[in-house]
């Protein structure tokens, strides 16, 4: 994240990553996914809170700080937007765990992502692409390594995330 541009070149990425499957998607959707109980979990919730803030057109955005999507009611979310939308093009953002010369990271991909799997948990896949950002080292104590997490790290991250995503997905209701 040291690139004074990375919202733009995630923003871009993001945008070329969905323009494929845009045309034939009846919805946007972003799905980000966390919990504000942990600052680690906290990037999708902050993700969300901030996209929110600016008042985004063109898409739906589920997953705030206030109504975060997580563990306990991803499965009735997933639920709700099929039950919204035919064929959607899902935007998942979520916070994952890494290596230590990757803190900081955040990636653009293209197919569903497996939120909880850093932590053991087994839940449903989400998204038709979905951005990682690596928010602290992984392989041992995960949940405590969460928890311990910096919170300036995950704040300046989603803050970088939130802007990619506005720039990205408004290019691509435009599409």
């Amino acid at each position: 994240m040291e690139a004074a541009n990375a919202a733009d070149v995630l923003g871009e990425a993001l945008y070329r990553a969905g323009l494929p499957r845009v045309r034939s998607a009846d919805g946007l959707v972003l799905i980000c996914i966390g919990t504000d109980r942990s600052i680690g979990d906290a990037l999708g919730p902050l993700v969300g809170t901030y996209v929110t803030q600016s008042e985004p057109q063109g898409f739906t955005t589920l997953g705030t700080l206030d109504n975060p999507v997580h563990a306990g009611n991803l499965q009735e979310t997933l639920e709700w937007v099929e039950r919204r939308f035919r064929q959607p093009l899902v935007v998942a953002v979520d916070a994952c765990l890494g290596r230590l010369e990757s803190v900081g990271m955040v990636t653009v991909s293209p197919g569903s992502l497996r939120p909880g799997a850093g932590v053991n948990k087994s839940l449903p896949p989400v998204g038709d692409m979905h951005m990682t950002g690596i928010v602290n080292v992984g392989g041992f104590m995960e949940y405590f390594v969460l928890q311990n997490t910096r919170l300036s790290l995950v704040m300046r991250m989603a803050k970088v995330v939130a802007e990619a995503v506005r720039n990205g997905l408004d290019r691509l209701t435009r599409a």
